[in-house]
């Protein structure tokens, strides 16, 4: 069995990419510090925002709930930094 690198913890900071349907405005990067926030326009009806950043378990919480108050379906929640 391959052991994992990284040790999760509640408190420390793991790289995730969360992607949801939809276009989110330009103002997510100032509400969560140091989040990339891509936009895949494959199918102009539908449009993809994926949010990359560091999080620590709290942060992924606060920020899977702002979501969704917002009414957005999670299509991908991924931690890139798990192994």
């Amino acid at each position: 069995m391959d052991e994992i690198k990284h040790k999760m913890t509640l408190d420390q900071p793991l790289k995730y990419q969360i992607t949801v349907p939809g276009l989110l405005n330009e103002s997510w990067p100032e509400w969560v510090e140091d989040v990339t926030v891509t936009v895949e326009n494959d199918d102009p009806d539908l449009p993809l925002t994926t949010l990359t950043g560091a999080f620590d378990q709290a942060a992924l919480q606060g920020l899977l709930r702002r979501l969704y108050t917002l009414g957005l379906p999670l299509i991908s929640v991924i931690c890139v930094d798990c192994g």
